[in-house]
């Protein structure tokens, strides 16, 4: 083989691989866009669990609502601090429990802040309004992974 013929091949062996730098480099690549995936799926975590809150919140008012509407001549006493509103701290796990036999309203309202504290939180509060047949129930909650703002209101609003 001639000197010539032995130049290339020595030549196309050097050029066929990689060199460690073009691997740093895909390295860095991937870890940053492994990184960015990480941060994708912490924030769906995050805006999941804040939809669930907010399915749980229209869930409680719709129920809430519907006993007022199956007793629509003692709706009032629904509304205000003696009904259904309660504020932080004002209801516990510890006084939560289910009602046997006939049912009052005042167990029902029990019944229900007690659900509203189990699905929102320690830090959950509603008030609920009634006047001449237009009622407004609005919960407000804390979310455990914050997104902006430390508290998160739904209000709904019907006339029975």
């Amino acid at each position: 083989m001639t000197r010539a013929g032995r130049n290339r091949s020595v030549n196309r062996c050097r050029t066929g691989g990689f060199s460690l730098i073009e691997v740093l480099v895909a390295l860095v690549i991937l870890a940053l866009g492994l990184l960015g995936f990480a941060l994708l799926q912490a924030m769906n975590l995050r805006y999941t669990q804040s939809a669930n809150y907010r399915t749980q919140a229209t869930t409680l008012a719709a129920d809430l609502l519907d006993q007022m509407r199956s007793n629509r001549h003692a709706a009032a006493w629904y509304a205000g601090t003696h009904g259904a509103s309660f504020d932080i701290g004002e209801v516990s796990a510890k006084a939560c429990g289910r009602p046997l036999g006939a049912v009052t309203i005042e167990q029902n309202v029990a019944r229900w802040q007690c659900q509203v504290f189990a699905a929102l939180g320690d830090q959950a509060r509603a008030t609920v309004t009634y006047n001449n047949r237009n009622v407004e129930v609005t919960l407000s909650w804390s979310e455990r992974i914050q997104l902006g703002p430390s508290s998160t209101s739904f209000t709904v609003r019907t006339t029975l």
